[in-house]
């Protein structure tokens, strides 16, 4: 048989059992899968997320665990040359063995691990067994030969039962494994990714990078980087071709690896673009390695990818104090909108494709153009990314430090160099990855050129302790990742550390409450308890974090707590709230701002309410702040369980009050209206689009029964992305002798006589508004297969929340609704379709079929804050 006639082979490996290693018992695995889920899965252990169970599980990372199979493998495959066992991520330190031979020593979870067995298969059945080291036994001698702890604030030690040993450092696997302030402390092992047993000869592809070296509207000019593995030298052809484009190019293969550059040109491209600024169109870059004789494919590779570009800009403008520090796609300054993603589970295994599906279909209907894939979890699997790409969402990544220093060690720092190299060759051709990021709040956290700065860090060390901490800290964020990131992905931006003013080696180079340099994140609101009002006040050019938290909805807290577990401080509350003052910062902060609730049920409804607003303060003043504010990121989109947190979508997809608020302040054409002064309603309006609108405001005074007392209209063109104050108008004016109790301010913006936007503003604080409880009047119809709900009501019902039995979401919910006006809303559930088959679709109801599907709603339920509230 010939090199030509002789095929790949690929074989999953499917089938394993596993036991820990003291143990006789093998019992069926799950792979890809964990220890954790395993055990549950035979109900060796409680479900870890229910009321206090997390405590129950934590002697399971103390212990070692293996994994076994028979891999029965074909005489065909053993015709190879090479015959490789591919494992895509192995949770941490693992052994692998085949035939009792070890082939392989792991210890980095996020990386690709390979070893050519050829030597040790045979034909028939083998043994394939793996010994997954405690990850704790591993590291805490490390920890004991350093002499002292570094520091690591989210490490869970505690509930480890470990005392202060926080070893999380030492280990490159998901720091929030270790516990977070929203997570709890799950420390897995286990096959976390697909493992397959791969026999090739002669050639092989390696990889392919559409380098993009300009783009433009006119032109793309294009390098294909492509690495070939090739067992002997040849001659050859590599053929390349897109959309009816193609390239070719006579090559000499040497022995061993070949990197071929290939220049590309496509005229007039078809540009990708970040949601709400054009359509995200993709391209299938497919690689060839052809005999030269025959012309027979030796070898064959895809790619997709988008043709962008894309720049981080940081200048000095004259008009604006500081440096500018936002995105610029395809020449366009794009206002950054949207989120912090976490991973989504605390298991990553049952993180499904429909998972990822639901999670950037949400921040897409939210009118979200970015996700910042935080550095405490994961580099996400390839879904998460294809589907950023599908849906126009640009990725700001983060390499996977978080709030802790790290090791320096040769050892360490050459498993952060190939855990660098991987994950970069992995994503590079992703048109969403727009920046690459050293690490989440080091800098800041450790301070070194401040000495009283940061998080109370350094006071811990000697001076000598300090230098080497610091220079290690360098080492990785200042010299290592960068080099690797030009290397692999030229031309990628980088950025050290968020926050981060800029790299000046001296006090300037840390973030502190506000700068006009770099990015920001604000936790003056929450951690330092400040007032929803400084959101107006603390605006940075890039605003990176910021949050506010809430409890999930009754239902999903019944799925971790019973009734009697239903008050504040039980031990079950306490233990699904990882922020240590969390549950006593969300009653201050409801105290302040908002009626009493009634009930416990209350209380999670009203939680929600508060962190909306809160946020919606946030969002606001940022893009309000444009141009010299350029984005904003709140924390954070999901959780990884059924938790008190900042997310907006709590563990099982349902959407907050937060996330129907985002949906609303993130529209791509918005009024805002400011009345931070205390006097006055400052009115303006914001375009994130680049065509010029025709526009018209109405600014409304109404009572609490619909009465209308004084309208203001107001026609003007806003230009396309762009920001105006449009109008100052006194609320003494506004009020002329009504009872600002009684009234508020409807701000409306139209279209083409369609009103795009509104904004409900009252005179008094919340808590002082004159409520009553409404009578709603809710119209359920089905039309075509769809449920159209209208609703009206006698007076002002606030927060009016609807509720359904099935799964899906509203178009619309938590909204203020007044006498007068009829309110549309349409129950949607999850349309598992992608962007291209929805490009021929048209919007329906403002939702793209693509994203959510109108659909019939079951046990519809409404109710709005007089519900919750002692009136």
């Amino acid at each position: 048989m010939t090199d030509l006639q002789l095929m790949p082979y690929r074989q999953a490996l499917t089938d394993w059992s596993f036991k820990a290693t003291n143990d006789k018992e093998w019992l069926p695995a799950t792979v890809p899968g964990t220890v954790h889920t395993d055990l549950l899965a035979h109900r060796k252990i409680p479900d870890p997320f229910y009321g206090t169970n997390e405590k129950d599980v934590q002697w399971i990372d103390k212990q070692d665990w293996e994994y076994i199979t028979t891999v029965t493998i074909e005489q065909a495959a053993l015709r190879h040359s090479h015959v490789e066992l591919v494992f895509h991520g192995l949770d941490t330190y693992a052994d692998v063995y085949l035939n009792g031979q070890l082939v392989l020593s792991a210890d980095n979870m996020f990386r690709t691990w390979r070893a050519d067995v050829k030597a040790y298969a045979k034909s028939g059945e083998n043994t394939l067994r793996i010994v997954f080291r405690s990850p704790i036994q591993e590291d805490l001698p490390k920890l004991e030969a350093l002499g002292y702890p570094l520091p690591a604030s989210n490490d869970q030690s505690d509930v480890g039962e470990l005392g202060d040993k926080r070893v999380s450092i030492f280990a490159r696997k998901a720091p929030y494994h270790y516990g977070w302030d929203w997570g709890p402390r799950f420390v897995t092992s286990g096959i976390w990714r697909e493992a397959e047993l791969v026999a090739w000869s002669d050639v092989r592809i390696e990889s392919v990078f559409i380098r993009q070296d300009q783009v433009t509207a006119e032109v793309a000019e294009l390098t294909a980087v492509i690495q070939v593995y090739s067992e002997r030298e040849r001659e050859a052809n590599i053929h390349i071709q897109t959309d009816g484009e193609n390239w070719e190019r006579k090559v000499t293969l040497q022995e061993g690896t070949d990197v071929i550059e290939l220049p590309l040109t496509v005229d007039q491209p078809r540009l990708w673009w970040s949601r709400g600024l054009g359509e995200a169109h993709l391209y299938t870059f497919t690689t060839e390695v052809l005999d030269e004789a025959s012309r027979q494919p030796l070898a064959t590779h895809e790619v997709r990818t988008g043709l962008r570009s894309v720049r981080l800009v940081r200048e000095q403008h004259e008009d604006m104090p500081g440096t500018s520090f936002y995105f610029e796609l395809n020449g366009v300054p794009v206002f950054a909108k949207g989120a912090n993603h976490i991973p989504n589970d605390s298991f990553l295994t049952r993180v499904t494709r429909e998972r990822y599906l639901h999670e950037i279909v949400s921040a897409a209907d939210a009118n979200m153009n970015m996700l910042r894939v935080w550095g405490g979890g994961i580099y996400e699997n390839d879904e998460f990314y294809e589907l950023c790409d599908e849906y126009g969402i640009l990725v700001w990544q983060d390499f996977m430090f978080a709030c802790s220093m790290y090791p320096g060690d040769e050892e360490f720092l050459d498993s952060v160099q190939a855990e660098a190299e991987d994950n970069i060759r992995r994503l590079r051709n992703h048109p969403s990855i727009v920046l690459w990021c050293g690490n989440n709040e080091i800098d800041s956290a450790w301070a070194h050129y401040i000495e009283n700065g940061g998080w109370g860090w350094k006071k811990d060390y000697t001076e000598e302790q300090r230098n080497k901490i610091w220079a290690d800290y360098e080492a990785i964020f200042h010299e290592l990742l960068p080099e690797v990131v030009e290397a692999e992905a030229p031309g990628a931006e980088y950025w050290p550390s968020s926050p981060l003013v800029d790299l000046t080696g001296d006090a300037d180079q840390h973030t502190r409450a506000l700068t006009d340099t770099g990015d920001i994140h604000y936790w003056g609101v929450w951690h330092g308890s400040e007032p929803f009002e400084n959101y107006n006040s603390y605006v940075g050019r890039f605003m990176s974090e910021y949050g506010f938290q809430s409890f999930p909805e009754y239902r999903s807290v019944r799925t971790y707590a019973e009734e009697s577990d239903l008050e504040l401080e039980s031990e079950v509350m306490l233990r699904h709230q990882k922020n240590g003052a969390g549950n006593r910062l969300i009653k201050e902060y409801m105290d302040k701002y908002l009626p009493q609730p009634k009930d416990f049920p209350s209380f999670l409804y009203m939680s929600q309410v508060l962190q909306a607003e809160a946020m919606q303060m946030a969002i606001e003043a940022h893009r309000r702040n444009k141009p010299y504010c350029m984005g904003t990121l709140y924390w954070q989109m999901n959780d990884c369980w059924p938790v008190a947190s900042w997310a907006g979508m709590d563990y099982y997809g349902r959407w907050k009050a937060l996330h129907y608020y985002a949906k609303r302040s993130f529209r791509d054409i918005a009024v805002s209206v400011d009345s931070t002064d205390g006097e006055n309603f400052h009115i303006y309006t914001i375009s994130d689009v680049l065509s010029p609108a025709a526009l018209t405001l109405r600014v409304k005074v109404l009572g609490l029964d619909g009465e209308l007392y004084k309208e203001i209209p107001q026609s003007f063109h806003l230009a396309g992305n762009d920001c105006v104050k449009q109008m100052s108008l006194s609320k003494q004016h506004l009020l002329d002798g009504v009872d600002p109790h009684q009234a508020v301010l409807l701000v409306e913006l139209e279209h083409e006589g369609e009103v795009i936007d509104s904004k409900l503003n009252y005179f008094v604080p919340a808590k002082e508004v004159a409520l009553s409880q409404p009578q709603i009047t809710v119209t359920e119809t089905t039309e075509n297969a769809v449920s159209v709900i209208k609703l009206t009501t006698d007076k002002l019902a606030r927060q009016v929340w609807l509720s359904a039995d099935n799964t899906g979401e509203f178009s619309d919910n938590y909204f203020d609704l007044l006498p007068g006006q009829t309110h549309t809303v349409y129950f949607n559930q999850l349309a598992a379709v992608t962007q291209k088959d929805a490009d021929a679709t048209q919007p329906q109801h403002g939702l793209s079929a693509a994203r959510f599907t109108p659909a019939v709603v079951e046990g519809l339920k409404v109710t709005s804050m007089a519900d919750y509230i002692e009136l």
